[in-house]
């Protein structure tokens, strides 16, 4: 089915975040950005007296309507931000505590349960802090994990991409430790990332043939084994095997001139072998605008490339670029799938 004839997909469903950071009120100025940054219908969960608060305090004129069902959501959103449900607790900003937390997983649950159930064309996720959340039964490692497991798609097959303007990167590991890096990277691992990577790039992003970059683990690629092996036993031959399947991969490239201007040019992601290695020149280039995205679910789910932001919370100071562009994000990649 063409765009052209395709119904509009579902609204998307956006959580709350943590009450006490900086998402509540990113959510709103989001809404009031909506028409100049192009934003398909969203609600949020929860948060009517919340986000009342929240928009006043950066001067927003927060119009709030309550909705009983997602599907409102659309008729409304043009007027007023759509609120669904009646979860809601006071705005302290930059004083978290055990009840907001409550309220943060709370949300979180609904509008993950929405997008689960294809009533939502896809999740936006608020910035949390998983130290809070684990002090009120959160046992997941991120909210990454949380959705993968709702979507019952295994952890490790739920990739996390962090896309901005100029540039995509996929850490390879995630939270581990940097001495244990080189242990946990295998053949195996790059290949079902790449895949999945790639089938996610034509489905969600629209990129016909995906170009994936293979950053090497090592300084200059490991200099013929000078600087360590890990590029000749695994990165190396994982590539020739991606290659195989018909899989655009190059590598392994040394890091350090992977991500200047001219090389960017040259491929649509890059996965990396290490967490810093894949968010410091996404944060370094697109900072106010990066995105998470999880590849690989059967839903869209994309989060603000930054977190609770305690310290600034409530003072005006917080950029609501991420936010804008993870409901951008999402809801392109919610017409994409809605259209094939």
């Amino acid at each position: 089915m063409s765009e052209a004839n395709s119904p509009p997909p579902a609204p998307l469903v956006a959580s709350l975040g943590d009450p006490a950071g900086v998402g509540p009120e990113l959510l709103a100025a989001a809404w009031a950005e909506r028409e100049r940054a192009g934003l398909q219908p969203f609600a949020v969960v929860g948060g009517v007296r919340l986000l009342a608060a929240a928009a006043a305090s950066r001067g927003i004129e927060l119009p709030i309507e309550p909705i009983a069902s997602l599907a409102e959501a659309a008729a409304v959103f043009p007027r007023a931000l759509p609120i669904l449900g009646t979860l809601d607790g006071p705005w302290r900003p930059g004083e978290p505590d055990a009840d907001g937390a409550a309220l943060a997983l709370a949300s979180l649950e609904r509008a993950t349960e929405l997008a689960v159930a294809c009533e939502a064309g896809g999740l936006v996720t608020g910035p949390i802090a998983k130290s809070r959340l684990a002090d009120v039964g959160f046992h997941y490692p991120g909210q990454t994990e949380f959705v993968a497991h709702a979507c019952g798609i295994a952890a490790q097959d739920a990739v996390m991409m962090l896309a901005g303007p100029q540039l995509r990167t996929i850490p390879l590991t995630v939270h581990v430790a940097l001495a244990n890096v080189p242990g946990a990277i295998s053949v195996d691992l790059i290949r079902r990332r790449a895949r999945i990577a790639a089938e996610a790039l034509r489905r969600d992003f629209g990129i016909t043939r995906p170009r994936i970059a293979v950053a090497a683990l090592n300084p200059h690629a490991g200099e013929d084994g000078r600087m360590g092996d890990e590029e000749a036993r695994i990165v190396g031959p994982a590539i020739a095997a991606l290659q195989a399947e018909g899989i655009d991969a190059t590598g392994p490239h040394p890091a350090d001139a992977l991500f200047a201007p001219h090389a960017r040019a040259d491929y649509d992601v890059a996965l990396c072998m290490y967490h810093d290695q894949a968010l410091i020149p996404l944060k370094a280039l697109d900072f106010d605008s990066g995105v998470n995205v999880t590849l690989g679910l059967p839903i869209v789910r994309t989060s603000p490339d930054h977190g609770t932001a305690f310290g600034i919370a409530g003072t005006g100071r917080a950029s609501a670029g991420a936010t804008i562009a993870a409901l951008r994000m999402a809801g392109e990649c919610a017409a994409r799938r809605a259209s094939a």
